[in-house]
């Protein structure tokens, strides 16, 4: 990892909706409708970005380089050409496995204090 890319990673946890949008992207590129559908369906509709929030969170983690714009578009006749398409950079892609991993330590705290029950295998 080169030193540029140790300069993005983040030092402190990720805002919610920051978390939400990089999750929604690491299976695949999603143009930011897709990313708020995603988000609303993934939480069962507790989570609801509002567009300014989510295209204000594409431009901070664009800069940051965890995500980019993609510059090829799928065959516009089953596109709509205003859209832009984001897909996940491997930085990102490390950003938000730290971040799983972070709140998977959480979760396993609160566990061992008994806030939180053990998972069921069926």
């Amino acid at each position: 990892m080169s030193s540029k890319d140790r300069d993005r990673e983040p030092q402190a946890p990720l805002t919610p909706a920051m978390f939400h949008i990089l999750l929604a992207l690491a299976d695949g590129e999603k143009h930011g409708y897709a990313i708020l559908k995603e988000v609303a369906d993934r939480t069962g509709g507790k989570v609801q970005l509002s567009a300014g929030t989510l295209y204000g969170i594409i431009k901070r983690l664009d800069e940051s380089g965890w995500i980019l714009e993609k510059s090829q578009r799928p065959d516009i006749g089953f596109d709509d050409e205003r859209r832009r398409y984001y897909q996940l950079t491997e930085t990102g892609r490390r950003v938000a496995m730290a971040e799983a991993s972070r709140l998977q330590e959480m979760v396993d705290m609160a566990r061992a204090k008994r806030l939180v029950r053990k998972p069921r295998l069926a």
